[in-house]
Parts: structure tokens; C-alpha cells; sequence
């Protein structure tokens, strides 16, 4: 399979790469065997019927191991060396949580099995999706949409105002297709090329797209994650996303003020008044307004709820259209002549593996390269690695035992959010998944919110607030190992100026402290004791009973 992948593409795979590529592909069958009879959502998080007897600090080893790994490694070699490795350091993780379950509380191998069918059904529907993104990437930066994209920005966007302006701009397009994934793949790639022109560092501009793309996506009554956080809450979409406003509105804010003071300080390349820069786009490609085309029909396709997979597919199909009817030259250019047989193997070569061209302009010959395919075989073995992790937090019942000692130390209102905020972050980091955490998340708090008289709303809000936006700056996260691997940015890089992903748990925090807008109903019977005497059931104005039911 793998000689025919090279005869197909025309080039040769280096050893190392077929390694990769087998051991991906082996793991891969092997995952895919045991997910025949998954678990629903309701199972995700039911007890085990025999109690777990792993000591606290026994079951929280294996998460302390990895993080210290990460650390450790960027503060000596560096995120690159991170990003390359990550794979071994959850591996690493995995073998010494099966070390530490063995020694107190051996699994049995249906509870180990259990466990993988609940990373499984989560984490390998991302592959083909990973693959997708590899090749809609490569076509729509050959076809000529992205930069056509690219010369639009280098011509209007004050550079100064780029971040603030690409924030924006990717909350649109989330807040109306309901997939920051699907935005960061196509505009936000389009972003990067204009803000490496310009002269901003790449985590800059990766932080600003992945701001503006998760506030979109959290916002969107069309996201699948807001959608699962309201009704695993048991709370309506709109009313959840009404009551995230309050959050989420001064996150964004202050994000952008950010970007935008930022944008003033920087030293920053006015790329629009580089005539050589334009030209090179201009010669190397043809830009017309036909090009357009491709973007709106993957857009319509997202607003109709076309599944993901097909979505892609038909996004790439559109590019490699658009190659060779608006960029003949460049197929003829990887092709090496213009015989049909040529260009058949070098569309193969675009969706398969890595391609370059010569555009006369050194920065923009960087830009213009592609990976294809085989440039996220990489990130696919990380995001197999993460489900193995996952597997074993699960399996072992270790994630029990840590979300136990989330919950019984909840006593009031603060408690309950600060302690769903700090699960969020946790679970994200012991599954590597915003999906399985949200499941989680939700069944472990529901009946402590209701036991001290907190709506649902605040619940599904703080499940948001620190789930859906922080899985992407969790280097081992399916989210930031995907993110990472489209922008061409190490998690580590991008993470501190991701503003509005961080942000947002500690503003749900604040508002806690604040009380604003959170109503508590009376305490259940048997409820004394449980919540402190600062929780006296607020008034409920007729105002506020009617925006609830509106």
C-alpha cells in the first residue's frame, strides 16, 4: 500500500516516514476493532461497580508526569522539541497510570476495554477530519483562494489593527457556520500568511484566530459543543447562550483590547507597500474573483449541516477543481510537463504529500508550501497517543477517583463554579477531549448544582467557559494538537496569547464572586451545611422570570 501511495505521488517516502505512517495505520485498525459497541453518553460516566481503591495523589501521578514532562522539556529544549515528542510523553504517562493501577487496584480487561471504547468514540471520528483539513490546506492555497485572500489583506488591513481585525473576523465566520475547526482551517490559514507579512510573530496572530474562532464557535447555536453543554445541563440552547453573554462579552472585549494595544507597540512591515511582494502574488497566481466560489460553497455546505467528513472532501475536491481550471501553470509546474498522465500524479502528489513552488519571492515560496496528508500523519499519531492516555484515566478508574475529590469539597456558590472551572481544565487535560468533558463534566455537577439551588444555566455556562475554550491551548488536547498542526504553531507558542481562551474561566470565577445575575433558588431539605450562610436565596424579580422564559 505504502509503494503504491509512492508510485501514485511520484516521489519516495523516507524510512522514517513509512515508520510513522505504518505505526499510525496500525494503531489505527487496531482502535477501530473495539469500538463496535460504544458507550452512550449517559454510560460515560456511570459508577463502577467495584469502588476504585486508588489514593488520591496515586491517581493524580500520571497527569503530574506529563505536565512535568512538558515543562520540563520547553524550558530545556524548547516547544519545537515538545511538539515533536509530545506522542512519547503521553505514552510515557499512559504506561506509568497502568504501572500505578496495577500496584493498588489492577483493572480488570473489561473495565480497560470500557475505557477505550469511551476515548475511541470521541477521538478517532478527528482522523479523517485531520486528514481532510491536510488536503483542503494544500488545494486551497494552489488553487489560489488563500492567496487571493492573502493580496485582499496585504491591500486594506491597517497593520497596526490586524489582530483586532482578524479576531473579529474569525468570530464572524464561527458565530455563522458553527465550527471554529472549519475557520481556523481555511480564513485562519489565510490570516497567518498576511500576518507573517507583516511582520507579527506567529503566535500572535495564531492567538487572535483561535480567540476570535472559539468565541464564534462557543457563541453559535449551530456548534456541537454548545449544543451538548445545554443539554447535557438539561438546560434550552438559547437561554444557555443568553446567559453566556455575560462571560463571554467581557472576555472578547478585553481580548481585543489587547490585540489592539499590542498591534500599536509592535514594530511592524507595511507588506501592502511592497510592490515586490504583490507582484509575485500576481504573477504566480491567477486572482479572480471566481475563486470565491470555493469558500462559499464549503460555507454553504456548513450552513446546511453537511457532515464534517463530506464537507472537507467536497471543500478539497472544489480546490483541486479550481487548480486546474484557474492555476493550470502550477499543476504543469509540480507536474514537471503537460501531458494528462502528469497532472493526474501530481494532483495526487498535492492531496498526498508536501509541495513547493518558486514564486520569485523567498517569504512567500515558505508560504505557498504545502504538507498535504502526510504533513498531519504526525499529528494523527499524537492524537492516537492522547486516546491511549485517555484510555487508561478511564479504564482504571483514576478519573473517578480525581473528580470525586472535585466534588466533595464543594460547599456554596463559588465553590461549585470555581470547582466545575478547575474539573473543566482537568478533564480536558486527563481525556484530550472538549466532548467527553463536557459528558463528564455535566453528570458530576448536575445534582450539586440542584442540591444547592443553582440553575442549570450556570452550570452549562462554566462547562463552556472552561471546556469548550481552553481544550485548545492542551498541547495533548485533540484541539490543540489539530490547531497546532493547520496554523504551523506549537501549542506551547501560541498558548499565552490565546487571551479570550484563558480568560473566560477566570471571568465565569469573577462573575461568581460577584453573584451577578445568578439566582439560587431555596436549599433542599437535608441541603444545611452543604452550602455556606453567604448563599441566602436571592430575590427573583417578575423581569427576570419573564427573560427566562422568553
Amino acid at each position: 500500500m505504502i509503494r503504491l501511495g509512492e508510485y501514485v505521488a511520484g516521489y519516495r517516502i523516507s524510512r522514517h516516514k513509512r515508520l510513522l505512517i505504518i505505526s499510525t495505520l496500525s494503531l489505527l485498525f487496531q482502535f477501530t476493532r473495539v469500538t463496535d459497541n460504544l458507550f452512550t453518553a449517559h454510560q460515560l460516566t456511570h459508577t463502577l461497580k467495584n469502588r476504585i481503591h486508588i489514593p488520591i495523589w496515586a491517581a493524580l501521578l500520571p497527569v503530574v508526569l506529563l505536565l512535568t514532562g512538558v515543562i520540563g522539556c520547553l524550558i530545556i529544549k524548547g516547544a519545537s522539541f515538545v511538539a515533536e515528542y509530545s506522542y512519547a510523553m503521553l505514552l510515557g504517562a499512559a504506561l506509568s497510570g497502568l504501572a500505578v493501577a496495577f500496584l493498588f487496584a489492577p483493572p480488570g480487561r473489561e473495565r480497560l476495554k470500557g475505557g477505550l471504547r469511551r476515548a475511541a468514540a470521541q477521538t478517532l471520528p478527528a482522523v479523517p477530519i485531520l486528514l481532510l483539513i491536510g488536503t483542503v490546506s494544500a488545494t486551497w492555497m494552489l488553487s489560489g483562494v488563500v492567496p487571493m485572500l492573502i493580496e485582499l489583506g496585504l491591500r486594506y488591513i491597517s497593520a497596526p489593527m490586524f489582530l483586532v481585525i482578524t479576531c473579529c473576523a474569525c468570530a464572524g465566520i464561527a458565530l455563522l457556520t458553527g465550527s471554529s475547526w472549519s475557520t481556523i482551517a481555511t480564513i485562519g490559514v489565510a490570516f497567518m500568511g498576511i500576518g507573517s507579512l507583516l511582520g507579527y510573530s506567529s503566535g500572535w496572530v495564531a492567538g487572535a484566530i483561535i480567540s476570535g474562532a472559539y468565541f464564534g464557535d462557543k457563541m453559535s447555536p449551530l456548534s456541537d459543543t454548545t449544543v451538548l453543554a445545554a443539554s447535557s445541563s438539561e438546560v434550552d440552547l438559547f437561554t444557555h447562550i443568553r446567559y453566556m453573554l455575560i462571560t463571554t462579552l467581557p472576555s472578547l472585549f478585553i481580548s481585543l483590547t489587547v490585540f489592539g494595544v499590542a498591534g500599536h507597540l509592535m514594530h511592524l512591515t507595511d507588506a501592502g507597500s511592497d510592490s515586490r511582494m504583490l507582484d509575485a502574488l500576481k504573477d504566480t497566481f491567477h486572482l479572480t474573483p471566481w475563486l470565491y466560489v470555493i469558500p462559499a460553497l464549503t460555507v454553504t455546505l456548513i450552513l446546511l449541516r453537511v457532515k464534517t467528513v463530506i464537507t472537507l472532501a467536497a471543500a478539497s475536491v472544489a480546490g483541486l477543481l479550481g487548480i486546474i481550471f484557474f492555476q493550470p501553470h502550477i499543476l504543469e509546474m509540480v507536474a514537471g510537463d503537460d501531458s494528462f498522465y502528469s497532472a493526474v500524479l501530481a494532483a495526487g502528489r498535492i492531496l498526498l504529500t508536501d509541495t513547493s513552488i518558486a514564486t520569485g519571492h523567498l517569504p512567500l515560496d515558505e508560504l505557498v508550501a504545502t504538507g498535504g496528508m502526510e504533513g498531519m500523519l504526525s499529528t494523527v499519531l499524537l492524537i492516537l497517543s492522547a486516546m491511549m492516555f485517555g484510555t487508561v484515566m478511564l479504564g482504571t478508574g483514576m478519573l473517578e477517583v480525581i473528580t470525586e475529590a472535585f466534588t466533595r469539597i464543594v460547599r456554596h456558590r463559588v465553590g461549585a463554579v470555581g470547582a466545575t472551572a478547575a474539573s473543566g481544565l482537568f478533564l480536558n487535560s486527563a481525556t484530550a477531549d472538549q466532548y467527553l468533558s463536557i459528558i463528564i463534566g455535566a453528570n458530576m455537577y448536575r445534582s450539586i448544582y440542584q442540591r444547592l439551588g443553582l440553575e442549570g444555566r450556570l452550570l452549562s455556562r462554566t462547562l463552556e467557559d472552561s471546556v469548550s475554550v481552553t481544550s485548545v491551548i492542551i498541547p495533548w488536547n485533540s484541539c490543540g494538537v489539530t490547531q497546532s498542526a493547520v496554523l504551523g504553531v506549537a501549542t506551547v507558542t501560541y498558548l499565552p496569547y490565546c487571551v479570550f481562551n484563558y480568560l473566560s474561566p477566570v471571568m465565569s470565577i469573577l462573575i461568581a464572586l460577584t453573584g451577578f445575575k445568578i439566582r439560587q433558588k431555596m436549599k433542599a431539605p437535608g441541603a444545611e451545611g452543604l452550602a455556606g450562610a453567604e448563599q441566602a436565596p436571592e430575590e427573583v424579580t417578575p423581569e427576570e422570570v419573564a427573560v427566562s422564559h422568553a
